[in-house]
């Protein structure tokens, strides 16, 4: 998305690869066992939304083999060009642009929807795309089923932290992020007349994958956190003296996954 939309972790900006590589080491192996366990097979035409970076759309190729296609689409494309082995690359906003075409057996998204302004066009595209008995899997961070960075606030560290991540959910919500969207997720598979639909949610707290995550959100966001005068540099700086110093265990928001299938 540009500047103009709002949203707060551009794809064009330095940090963004960092916390892709984050985001990859953190909750790739979950993706990865979901995928797996809908069968995923040689041959198999998958649809990679919102893909930001390349480890999922390259190991779905992998897994498909040359009989198979990967999709893999974003508003900002500029993560996945440069890295492009065995899958295809293609600009595209999901909320607005009609979906790939010949039919998909898996369409997966991971951290998209929330982000979407048009989430309900968003969900709809993604399974209209799918072949009768292709798979869909969603998944979506539920900021507020567990609003904490920090479970563990036992001082002025932790609750600095809290405090920030608060301030970054207030950012969030005004640029029209549903931040309690993936406990939906179950039920608007179903209402989207997806049948076999089942969930579960991934919580890590704590670990070098954490800390790196936090540290290049907090350096995406700080610049529209002062702008808003919800926080001040010295207490981003001093928060991000707490992270570099490894004193914190940061936890992230549950990762709520939830997959289903189109009838035959």
């Amino acid at each position: 998305m540009t500047e103009d939309s709002g949203y707060l972790l551009n794809n064009n900006q330095a940090e963004a690869g960092t916390r892709f590589d984050a985001l990859a080491r953190l909750f790739d192996p979950a993706t990865f066992r979901h995928i797996d366990a809908l069968g995923i097979a040689g041959g198999w035409r998958c649809w990679e939304v919102g893909a930001g970076g390349p480890s999922v759309p390259s190991w779905l190729a992998a897994r498909v083999g040359p009989a198979g296609q990967v999709v893999a689409t974003d508003i900002d494309v500029s993560w996945l060009t440069a890295a492009a082995g065995g899958f295809e690359v293609r600009r595209h906003d999901v909320g607005a642009d009609p979906p790939p075409g010949g039919g998909f057996d898996l369409v997966h998204a991971r951290l998209v929807l929330v982000h979407v302004p048009q989430r309900a066009q968003a969900l709809a595209a993604m399974v209209s795309a799918l072949r009768p008995g292709g798979r869909l899997l969603v998944e979506e961070a539920d900021p507020m089923m567990q609003p904490l960075v920090c479970p563990d606030e036992s001082g002025r560290p932790q609750q600095l932290a809290n405090k920030l991540k608060r301030d970054f959910r207030t950012l969030m919500a005004q640029r029209g992020v549903d931040l309690a969207y993936g406990r939906t997720l179950p039920r608007m598979l179903r209402e989207a007349e997806l049948v076999d639909v089942e969930a579960d949610a991934f919580f890590p707290i704590t670990g070098p994958a954490c800390n790196l995550l936090e540290e290049a959100t907090v350096h995406q966001i700080r610049d529209r956190l002062v702008a808003a005068e919800l926080a001040t540099n010295e207490e981003i700086d001093e928060h991000l003296g707490n992270v570099a110093a490894g004193i914190l265990d940061l936890a992230t928001s549950p990762m709520i996954a939830a997959w289903g299938r189109k009838p035959e």
